[in-house]
């Protein structure tokens, strides 16, 4: 069972989300809170696996109760759910830390799909997703922004620029494995070590960082 919750001011959306999912038999909501603070207040009784975080929230948005649970709860997975479609809102979320980001148009289905892959792998990159990390590349090489010109600069091995690249092309940990023809606990060896080594928290913010850096 999955135990989800989902943090938003607006109760029609809210409500209609937690409708959308009430067919699902192993999800269960256990909190539904109208902005940051209450989402906070909530979790400090019962921690969550997921939560939905709306970004603009009354009281405290969603940046901030973002910035806090990943502090005091970072086994918890975070998935944006917004009506800001504008790639900055996606890159600064998924270098916070965030696992997924989706808009408030996306299809029951693929939410669905979205949450289960978070739960199963710590990341889901919509094509929306993987679009703005492309044109965010493409910007910052056209602005001659500062970057990493090759892994070799945050101490990447051959193998791990590769399952990083994997890892960014939206690939689980099994079809990296298969891929590859090595261990699923091998991948997970190779994926510890690009966090640690790029100094980001999750796969998400690996990635964001790969496509802001110009690792990949």
């Amino acid at each position: 069972m999955l135990h989800l919750a989902i943090a938003d001011d607006h109760e029609l959306f809210r409500k209609g989300f937690i409708s959308m999912l009430s067919g699902v038999a192993d999800f269960a909501f256990i909190h539904e809170a109208a902005n940051g603070q209450e989402l906070l207040d909530m979790v400090a009784i019962k921690v969550p696996d997921i939560v939905m975080m709306d970004l603009q929230m009354p009281v405290m948005d969603g940046m901030q109760a973002t910035e806090i649970l990943l502090e005091k709860h970072p086994e918890v997975k975070i998935i944006v759910v917004s009506m800001y479609d504008e790639d900055r809102f996606v890159m600064h979320m998924l270098e916070k830390g965030v696992h997924g980001y989706l808009l408030k148009d996306t299809s029951p289905d693929e939410v669905e799909k979205a949450i289960r892959r978070v739960a199963e792998e710590g990341f889901y990159y919509s094509d929306f997703v993987s679009k703005a990390m492309h044109r965010k590349m493409v910007a910052r090489s056209s602005n001659k922004q500062p970057f990493f010109p090759n892994a070799r600069n945050v101490g990447l091995s051959n193998r791990e620029q590769e399952v990083l690249q994997l890892l960014c092309d939206g690939l689980s940990t099994v079809d990296i494995s298969e891929k590859l023809f090595i261990s699923t606990r091998t991948v997970e060896g190779h994926r510890l070590r690009i966090l640690e080594k790029t100094g980001t928290k999750n796969t998400a913010a690996a990635v964001a960082f790969a496509y802001k850096n110009h690792l990949i």
